[in-house]
């Protein structure tokens, strides 16, 4: 054999020593515990043959602790490039058969190059992280690793778009990455992510807790917020990843793809002309709304779990991919609250800065009062939505169903916040509030006087509310200055929309000069 085919032949056994990362036990310990590899995880992800990878033979440098002889060619974490639906992406997946994927100055090196390709050509960055946290046996250099890392993402902001797949283990400093990135999958029972493990928190706190009641998906899916989608399989869970990289460009400059729309956009549904129940304080479902006006009734939502009385996501109208923002009636009347606005609020920001257009569905009565609310800044979450709105360049379509009051109805994209185009249903109520509360404090002197005389205040109050529901709960005395553009009958709403986007479709609009704003936190 000549010299050349002994190297070649050196060579594929490098590789397929890479591909064993921590060794065939190590590997079969991973799916014992339900949970597929690094190389596994992309080659499910990435269109078949595309992956190329890029540090295979990468080594730590570390010999501290006896770490010179657990060299393994990769060291910790599967880097590369590949396609999705044909798409370029880069990605990363940390190793857990590598020392328990515990992050070393090298494998930091080895993401840091990834996302630094990810910038220069303008496309994704996904991270699949199953790691143990940073290498103690590093110490420093470790933490350097994750800085260089969450600096990356800091720039990448508002670039590309970031997708963090959790699909083990993410504690203390490794968390802050996902948390800086614009979307986060958890995988049910078997990830977690918290800055501080059950251990820690017994000693300082006392409290005793497990890891799934302290950073589980269900967790952060319901009471944090964290994470933006969870699966209960990793075959799920990669799809959910596919599914969410169909809505989105794959960066800054770009549009969502468009895909060729089926449904008429002229369709009209005549169940929206009966959906409002005739009592206005009675719920309906707003998903049913949705699903009615979007092309095959498609949504995508995000936070499905988190903050029910908004719902976001993603969906398409004549093919065109748009973020939708609407209160949920059949959740707490869908009052705003902290965790809505906040949950509204980072989901606008991210349509405006990947150019996706925003439709708002309200039907809205107010914020949620209370000291719990007061107390936990609900003025400054409240802030958040008018400023991602009011900021917002991006085609925006606002329709008013039923509700919208006072400082609620300003920060569900009126007119104000230079919304392009607002429309209303007939039953829209769009005044300072509702008209019991409005006569209540308007007529209040004259009612106790009348109390006080032994007149009938009932009937009094009765008369007066009637006045002020003609006077302004109705959407004509908006569309009377112009914050309304027109009234609309529900089942055109989807035409309307489709029309509107068209419409919008060349669109051009800039912030004044500046280094950049500072959002209400």
């Amino acid at each position: 054999m000549s010299k050349q085919l002994e190297k070649i032949k050196a060579l594929v056994e490098k590789r397929e020593q890479a591909r064993l990362g921590g060794g065939q036990k190590a590997i079969d310990k991973q799916h014992a515990r339900g949970k597929y590899t690094a190389r596994e995880r992309i080659d499910m992800l990435l269109d078949e043959g595309s992956f190329e990878e890029f540090d295979m033979f990468k080594l730590h440098r570390c010999h501290n602790f006896g770490m010179d002889k657990k060299q393994y060619l990769g060291d910790g974490v599967v880097a590369g490039s590949g396609t999705v639906d044909g798409r370029l992406v880069y990605i990363f997946a940390q190793d857990f058969t590598v020392n328990g994927g515990s992050l070393s100055e090298t494998m930091a090196e080895k993401i840091c190059k990834v996302m630094d390709m990810g910038m220069k050509m303008g496309a994704p960055v996904i991270g699949i992280n199953d790691s143990g946290g940073a290498r103690i046996q590093e110490a420093v250099n470790a933490l350097a690793g994750y800085a260089e890392i969450f600096e990356r993402n800091i720039l990448a902001s508002g670039v590309i778009p970031q997708i963090s797949g959790i699909f083990g283990p993410c504690a203390g400093g490794a968390v802050y990455s996902p948390a800086l990135t614009d979307f986060t999958l958890m995988m049910e029972n078997t990830s977690y992510m918290f800055l501080t493990g059950p251990k820690v928190v017994k000693t300082v706190t006392g409290e005793d807790i497990d890891q799934e009641h302290l950073g589980g998906a269900s967790v952060h899916a319901t009471k944090s917020g964290v994470t933006h989608f969870t699966a209960s399989t990793e075959e799920e869970g990669l799809e959910m990843i596919k599914t969410l990289l169909s809505y989105i460009p794959s960066n800054n400059m770009e549009e969502a793809p468009r895909v060729e729309c089926t449904d008429p956009i002229d369709r009209k549904e005549d169940l929206l002309n009966e959906i409002l129940p005739d009592d206005p304080n009675q719920a309906y479902n707003m998903y049913n709304v949705i699903s009615a006006i979007t092309d095959n009734g498609e949504f995508f939502e995000v936070q499905p779990k988190f903050a029910k009385n908004i719902i976001v996501g993603f969906a398409r109208f004549n093919g065109q991919s748009v973020g939708i923002v609407a209160n949920q009636p059949a959740c707490y009347a869908g009052v705003l609250d902290v965790n809505a606005s906040r949950k509204g609020a980072r989901f606008v920001r991210f349509c405006d800065a990947f150019n996706i257009p925003i439709v708002t569905l309200v039907d809205v009565p107010g914020f949620l009062p209370g000291t719990g609310q007061e107390y936990n800044a609900v003025i400054l979450h409240g802030a958040q939505l008018l400023y991602a709105f009011g900021e917002a360049t991006v085609p925006k379509v606002t329709v008013t169903l039923r509700k919208s009051y006072g400082g609620s109805h300003i920060v569900m994209g009126c007119k104000q916040l230079r919304t392009d185009l607002n429309y209303a249903w007939p039953n829209a109520e769009i005044a300072v509030m509702g008209a019991s509360g409005a006569v209540a404090v308007l007529q209040a002197r004259e009612a106790k006087a009348k109390k006080e005389a032994g007149e009938d205040v009932k009937a009094f109050l009765a008369e007066k509310e009637e006045e002020y529901s003609e006077l302004f709960a109705n959407p004509y005395q908006a569309a009377r200055y112009g914050y309304i553009d027109d009234v609309i009958e529900p089942r055109n709403t989807r035409f309307r929309i489709c029309r509107a986007l068209a419409q919008l479709a060349t669109k051009r609009e800039t912030l004044p000069a500046k280094k950049h704003g500072n959002i209400p936190m």
